[in-house]
């Protein structure tokens, strides 16, 4: 197995859940009306730091596609899929797209508020007032 190279992204982007390692950047986003079997999902130009797994032929709500799941390649959770094409005219778009799963997905937003301290006074004393 070789090693891994990981690309940082600038700018607002999507990390991998489990791992925190850049997957996908905010403006590159095409949809987020999307649904997996897990719940949202969000629909993107270009994903980065995935691997991809085998083809398979998928019959989704919109109609058949031929896709591969993607894995974080840092922690090899399956974060989504990406497209490989699409077998209806209507669903074309979404050939070399990729789809990440909300719930396996966090964005700067998201993370700094897992870290969230309130730093405001309390209103009844500080430590300091009971010495």
């Amino acid at each position: 197995m070789g090693r891994i190279f990981v690309v940082e992204l600038e700018g607002r982007c999507y990390k991998c859940k489990f791992c925190k390692t850049h997957l996908a950047l905010f403006s590159d986003c095409v949809s987020r009306a999307f649904h997996c079997r897990r719940g949202k999902a969000y629909l993107f130009n270009n994903a980065v730091n995935t691997t991809t797994g085998t083809l398979e032929e998928r019959m989704m709500l919109s109609g058949l596609h031929t896709v591969a799941d993607i894995f974080c390649c840092s922690c090899g959770q399956i974060v989504g899929w990406k497209y490989e094409s699409a077998h209806e005219n209507s669903q074309k778009y979404k050939e070399g797209k990729f789809v990440l799963e909300r719930g396996r997905i966090v964005d700067e937003v998201d993370f700094s508020a897992e870290y969230f301290v309130d730093t405001r006074p309390s209103m009844s004393g500080s430590d300091a007032d009971d010495a």
